[in-house]
């Protein structure tokens, strides 16, 4: 099992839920079709990673999210994650009405920053992401479809959920591919104050 640091202590999470379109402006620049309901996928353990790879053959793209680990069934911690996708494979399985897999939990899938003890206003949370010192990507709560409480209870209408277990909230407009020897900083914010950050060099 891999773990995640929590407080600075190894936590090992047995699955990771994801939560897809949940930004207005991201399912426009994808194209899709906005969901009635949440729309939720599992990573598994195995694709959590602390390393950044541009992945050979083909092309991964980033995706930063507000992240969040669950203990004793609530909303607990907070970190930044990266989902990391093979959007054309990803464009190719969703075209045939095929599962997801392939292009979403494959080893390394899942960039964790450190995780934060959090008893603040989850709704007051936001991300930006800085590639190479430019900011690509920001977005917080507020422009959430469906927010995190409302994500942690229709996630608990079918699965159970244990201590450590993590969920991705979805990610906001401006994804893009990962480029070896590019720098990544990631930050969580509630409202102007820094809760984390973390940074990555691609390999």
């Amino acid at each position: 099992m891999k773990p995640v640091k929590l407080d600075g202590k190894d936590f090992f999470p047995s699955k990771i839920i994801c939560i897809g379109r949940n930004y207005v402006d991201h399912i426009r620049e994808l194209g899709n079709e906005i969901p009635e309901e949440p729309v939720i996928f599992i990573k598994p353990n195995s694709a959590i990673s602390a390393e950044i790879h541009s992945g050979k053959p083909g092309e991964i793209h980033f995706e930063g999210e507000l992240s969040m680990m669950i203990r004793g069934g609530k909303l607990a911690a907070i970190g930044f994650g990266l989902d990391l996708t093979k959007r054309g494979l990803q464009s190719s399985l969703k075209a045939g009405g095929l599962p997801w897999e392939r292009s979403k939990a494959f080893d390394g899938a899942a960039v964790f920053s450190d995780f934060v003890t959090f008893g603040g206003t989850v709704n007051d949370l936001r991300i930006e992401l800085f590639i190479n010192d430019r900011l690509v990507q920001q977005g917080g709560c507020e422009l959430m479809m469906y927010k995190p409480d409302e994500i942690l209870a229709e996630i608990k209408t079918f699965l159970s959920l244990e201590d450590g277990d993590l969920i991705m909230t979805g990610t906001p407009a401006g994804v893009g591919p990962v480029h070896a020897g590019d720098r990544f900083n990631g930050k969580v914010f509630e409202k102007d104050e820094l809760v984390v950050e973390s940074s990555w060099v691609v390999q």
